[in-house]
Formats: structure tokens, sequence, C-alpha cells
């Protein structure tokens, strides 16, 4: 798998989101080991700390797990609950400061698991 810069962004965005297309897609795996940053950096010709860049914003949105001195690797996929439960939980909280009925927003909840 080879990542290809078109230059139409900044670089890391180029290789966070091509990371996240790879990971949503299956291509890449829970578990499976990215490059280290020199060597991707080396390969892309670019600067390692774009790189540690671009693995920072997928760290941040629970997409990688960066061990120390071992790597880093794609995240299991449910490794991220707790962040999904409080975006769940502010969504719905602004669902009712906006006025929505409680008996709405268990509609909504229900219209979404009902798909």
């Amino acid at each position: 798998m080879r990542l290809r810069l078109r230059g139409t962004k900044n670089v890391f965005e180029e290789i966070a989101e091509q990371y996240k297309n790879y990971i949503r897609l299956g291509v890449l795996s829970a578990g499976e080991k990215l490059p280290s940053c020199r060597e991707l950096a080396m390969e892309l010709g670019i600067n390692p700390n774009t790189v540690e860049r671009a693995y920072a914003v997928l760290e941040s949105e629970g997409l990688v797990v960066t061990l120390p001195k071992k790597g880093t690797y794609v995240a299991e996929a449910g490794g991220n609950a707790a962040d999904m439960i409080a975006e769940a939980e502010k969504q719905i909280a602004a669902c009712k400061a906006a006025g929505l009925p409680r008996e709405e927003i268990a509609k909504i909840i229900d219209r979404v698991f009902n798909k």
C-alpha cells in the first residue's frame, strides 16, 4: 500500500486522510502496524515531523494508537466507545437545548436503530 501526495492540501492532512480511508475501507485492519514516522518520511521525501503530525490527527480521532518504543497501530474498532458516548450525549443535550421534547428525541433514536 502506497500513499500518494497530490498537493491539494497540507501534506499532513493528505497523509491522515489517506490513512483514514484505508482504515475505514478495511485495507488496514485493527492491530496492523503503520510505518514509523522516519520510514514514511523517507519514502515520501518529507520531514518526519509532518508524519508525526498526521499520526497525531489519526490518534486524536481514535483511529490509531501509538505505543512508546513499539510504533503506531490501527486501533480496535470499538476502542473509542467512550468518545462516541460523549459525542452522543453532547448531541442529545443540543437537541434538548433547542427545545425538542424527550419523546421526539426518543423517536429519533428509534428511527436510527430501525434503519
